[in-house]
């Protein structure tokens, strides 16, 4: 189980720390990711963490967004920064054993959190 927190409402410009944790399961050397969904556009993946500590983001966060990552608490962070209203989505995080690292195919993960709303206005 992947247990997704940490969204709310918050200003142009500001940030959000928001936290996957798992329970009942290791993450290990899985691949943890991050996708967003806004209403009406497919699941997107924004960030993802590879088994060896690699990092990839989309174009779309690079530079404001990073991956904490909290061994001791099986726990994986998205940090997000200079938040834009185009951030506006429901967040999910979603662990699995891909082939090739960081992917961010929604059908490559096998474990995935239930969401948490993320919305950047004025």
């Amino acid at each position: 189980q992947l247990q997704a927190s940490g969204g709310g409402l918050v200003q142009p410009g500001g940030s959000l720390r928001l936290s996957c944790t798992a329970s009942d399961y290791t993450f290990g050397r899985d691949t943890i990711a991050w996708f967003r969904q806004a209403p009406g556009k497919e699941r997107e993946g924004v960030a993802c963490t590879s088994g060896d500590a690699r990092k990839s983001y989309s174009d779309s966060v690079k530079g404001r967004f990073t991956l904490p990552r909290d061994l001791t608490r099986n726990t994986v962070y998205l940090q997000m920064n200079s938040l834009k209203p185009e951030d506006t989505a429901v967040y999910f995080c979603a662990a699995g054993r891909t082939r090739f690292g960081c992917t961010f195919v929604p059908t490559d993960y096998h474990i995935w959190g239930q969401g948490t709303q993320v919305t950047v206005s004025s």
